[in-house]
């Protein structure tokens, strides 16, 4: 079965309005940045988006922050971006905030089928308000629910015409969960193999996870912040 879209925008031909979409990515490491100019430049309004973080002001989900695209996002660290932290004060930004791993986590379930479980983190803290808690062994645990949504944008290294993924080091991070909990998976790629030419114990993401995939014409990798030792 033959994946392969021509571009970011031919993949997303069925976005809509209010739809909730995963973004891979851990700060600008990995991120669908091809996918996330063709949802800006489609216009498409009232997003919810689960993602590690939120950008930067000028690249990742911050563009589509910029034209206010976005209505809520789930995440689990957001200090880089002013554009969100400015529609969050100024209660124009639903925001969750999840702990990392409890976000991992809840993205993995969504993937495996499995609708909620019970976490130490967060227990005594603002996290846990609302959510039942309940004591195993002597220690309390929160409830909580996974995550799944319409559409999962994603970036991985290498992919072949049936949609096999291969990572290229850290920046396979939250990209290779959240293939399995997206109804629909694009992935976004730098090179496109011919069949046969992954060994399967290469294979980071079987292709029964992800529905479309097309080779990104750039990638800019931006380094989210430079940090080099002062001349002496």
């Amino acid at each position: 079965m033959d994946k392969v879209f021509s571009s970011a925008a031919a993949a997303l031909f069925d976005l809509q309005d209010d739809s909730v979409i995963m973004a891979g990515g851990f700060g600008l490491c990995g991120i669908p940045e091809n996918l996330i100019q063709a949802i800006r430049e489609r216009g498409t309004k009232g997003l919810t988006f689960i993602s590690n973080n939120a950008g930067v002001d000028d690249f990742g989900l911050g563009l589509l922050l910029q034209t206010r695209q976005i209505r809520k996002m789930i995440a689990s660290y957001v200090g880089e971006n002013k554009t969100f932290q400015r529609q969050y004060l100024q209660g124009e930004l639903d925001v969750e905030l999840v702990p990392q791993g409890t976000l991992a986590e809840r993205i993995r379930a969504g993937g495996a089928g499995i609708p909620a479980f019970f976490t130490p983190t967060g227990v005594g803290t603002r996290v846990a308000e609302g959510k039942e808690i309940r004591v195993f062994e002597g220690r309390s645990y929160v409830l909580e629910h996974a995550l799944k949504a319409d559409f999962a944008i994603i970036k991985a290294w290498k992919a072949d015409r049936w949609g096999n993924l291969v990572f290229r080091k850290t920046a396979r991070n939250f990209n290779s969960t959240m293939a399995a909990a997206g109804r629909i998976t694009i992935a976004e790629v730098e090179e496109l193999v011919d069949l046969g030419s992954i060994n399967p114990d290469d294979v980071h993401v079987p292709g029964i996870y992800v529905q479309r995939l097309f080779v990104g014409p750039h990638f800019e990798k931006r380094i989210e912040q430079r940090t080099v030792r002062r001349e002496e």
